[in-house]
């Protein structure tokens, strides 16, 4: 399975700087960032677009007229568009959430930001959210973006992923060490 992974994030990865590359040369790096946003949408809301990319039973034909018109229906970039329609043709649209996920980060290390994973026992404030991303981008010295998500089976707290680094305040992880702790003495 993480072969198929692996491989999968590297068919992607060339599709995406191919598309970076010739969005970045001609400054629609802002335009392309809120259209691979909203395909990121699409495919986390619609059970048939994953079903659509991800089954074989399509035919090439098939996938590539429904992305063609997923493309035109979303207002993507024509080089964003074509790419979608060459996935389609050569039978690469199960990389679509990799393609997504590796333009996003490409876009983000052009701009000098970078995206926090934030999962909180409940949902965070407007302000709450504005606090964060202010001392997340204090702490990193670049602009923040934050991508957030509620787990209520943390109890209280929250969990925090900038980069490599990742910060667990959470009520759930308190109890778990201390219930080591308690059995490290017992």
């Amino acid at each position: 399975m993480a072969n198929s992974a692996s491989i999968s994030a590297d068919i992607a990865g060339r599709y995406a700087q191919a598309l970076f590359d010739l969005v970045k040369e001609s400054g629609g790096i802002d335009a392309l960032s809120s259209q691979v946003d909203g395909l990121a949408t699409a495919l986390k809301e619609s059970d048939e677009l994953r079903d659509l990319i991800a089954s074989p039973i399509y035919t090439r034909e098939q996938q590539g007229a429904a992305i063609g018109a997923l493309a035109d229906k979303l207002g993507l970039a024509p080089a964003f568009g074509n790419t979608l329609r060459l996935m389609a043709q050569n039978r690469r649209l199960f990389t679509l959430p990799q393609l997504a996920a590796r333009l996003q980060a490409l876009i983000a290390d052009a701009r000098g930001e970078v995206t926090a994973d934030v999962v909180s026992a409940q949902e965070l404030s407007a302000d709450q959210k504005k606090r964060l991303t202010e001392t997340l981008a204090q702490k990193s010295g670049k602009t923040v973006k934050l991508n957030t998500r509620v787990d209520e089976g943390l109890i209280g707290g929250m969990i925090v992923k900038l980069g490599s680094e990742m910060i667990d305040s959470s009520i759930r992880s308190k109890l778990a060490s201390l219930q080591n702790s308690m059995k490290e003495v017992g």
